[in-house]
């Protein structure tokens, strides 16, 4: 699976979340606090790939791998970060629909390998 097709399968799963909880609600600011739980994945998520792919197409082996774990470690810290600025960010924010949003973008990964290996 690409990285770039992981990262727009997950913009696509943030949006849906998003639009889930603002229906089902009936408030807007429910459909936002998922919506930034979903660009707390997602952003972290394009920064790796840009990161790692880069790395990954010089051709070295040991730079790639080396690029994994500081571009993993960059995803996690920048992850951290917009959660912790969210209350700051998201006016009345819903803490279950940002949850919501983060662990069902998460998920996208699982459902990607699930289509890529037809199980």
């Amino acid at each position: 699976v690409s990285a770039w097709r992981l990262v727009g399968g997950q913009v696509l799963m943030g949006i849906v979340v998003a639009l889930l909880a603002w229906l089902v609600s009936g408030q807007a600011r429910v459909g936002w606090s998922a919506a930034y739980g979903a660009f707390c994945v997602v952003v972290p998520a394009a920064v790796f790939a840009f990161g790692f792919m880069r790395a990954k197409a010089t051709g070295h082996a040991g730079a790639a791998m080396l690029s994994l774990f500081v571009w993993e470690f960059a995803k996690l810290v920048l992850c951290i970060a917009m959660l912790a600025a969210a209350p700051r960010l998201v006016d009345d924010l819903s803490w279950l629909a940002l949850l919501a949003g983060v662990v069902a973008v998460m998920k996208t990964y699982w459902i990607a390998l699930l289509v890529q290996f037809r199980v």
